[in-house]
């Protein structure tokens, strides 16, 4: 029989391919379902329509068939519940960091999609991944990828990427 923390052992060692996390650090694992020999993982894209989608179903599926008492493995792309930057774990979010890539902590009211009240935006809101510092601007909305967007912080003279708060 296999065992689901086998699967989520193996689900850990595939990179995003845009970024330096693992998917299931990501979050982009919604379920790992077990029936004999078949698996079936249900994977949330970040945006509808990202280019990574096949290659990460792609590796799903030949790392997780590796699996003694594996035959079968369906990888479903589903868009419920969506995606949002709350299921990055805290390893995730670190390993982000380190490359330069801020996250949204959720604190932010503008941010939340329940929020009724308006707020100022500021540029200097978002913290510096390298160095801490809000003293730090939007350079473009429109990042490498669909999920990003591009700052750079004026203290410690570095740019840096920001995930898209979804």
């Amino acid at each position: 029989m296999v065992a689901k923390v086998d699967i989520y052992s193996v689900l850990q060692t595939i990179p995003d391919p845009e970024m330096p996390i693992s998917i299931t650090d990501l979050g982009l694992i919604e379920s790992v379902n077990i029936t004999d020999t078949k698996v079936h993982v249900e994977l949330l894209p970040t945006f509808i329509g990202c280019f990574a989608l096949p290659a990460i179903a792609e590796e799903i599926r030949q790392k997780v068939s590796g699996i003694e008492g594996v035959e079968i493995v369906k990888v479903e792309l589903i868009n419920d519940p969506p995606w949002s930057t709350d299921r990055i774990t805290d390893a995730g979010r670190a390993s982000l960091a380190e490359h330069g890539i801020s996250v949204p902590d959720g604190s932010s009211p503008c941010c939340s999609a329940s929020a009724t009240e308006q707020v100022e935006f500021r540029t200097s809101a978002i913290p510096c991944p390298w160095c801490n510092s809000r003293e730090t601007t939007l350079t473009s909305p429109f990042g490498p990828t669909r999920c990003k967007t591009i700052h750079f912080c004026n203290a410690c003279r570095q740019p840096f990427e920001r995930m898209k708060k979804l």
